[in-house]
């Protein structure tokens, strides 16, 4: 049983976010997915989402896609391999070939995790819909 793991602040659930998670799935048996804590958010964008972390739970949760929901309450990837033991990491490919990225994949790869990377969705993001918003 493959056991896949992504994971996103999924703010305004746009259909960047369904591709992601669509796609994850196809290469999975069971899909789980971290979605950021506010306190997640505010450490590295230094500003709350704009929907509160149990809405975008309970939205994430709704989907077919999806097997399980899980907070992530931290950026480090190897821990939540830990805790979750899953066997692909899925991630938009805007971060591939990052520093942070190649760190992550390396740890991965030892421990037998594949990093899989998706084309991002062009033209629309939270911060895109967030600054049309602010207009």
């Amino acid at each position: 049983m493959i056991v896949g793991y992504t994971t996103g602040v999924f703010d305004m659930f746009h259909v960047g976010h369904l591709n992601l998670l669509m796609r994850a799935r196809e290469q999975c048996d069971r899909l789980i997915v971290g979605v950021s804590t506010d306190d997640v958010v505010i450490s590295y964008k230094k500003h709350p989402p704009i929907v509160p972390y149990a809405e975008r739970v309970a939205i994430v949760k709704a989907i077919r896609y999806v097997d399980e929901v899980v907070p992530q309450t931290s950026m480090d990837k190897f821990a939540a391999w830990e805790a979750l033991h899953f066997n692909r990491l899925f991630h938009g490919n805007d971060w591939k070939g990052s520093t942070m990225y190649n760190e992550i994949e390396a740890k991965l790869k030892a421990v037998g995790v594949e990093v899989v990377y998706f084309p991002y969705t062009q033209g629309t993001s939270s911060t895109l819909l967030a600054e049309r918003l602010r207009g």
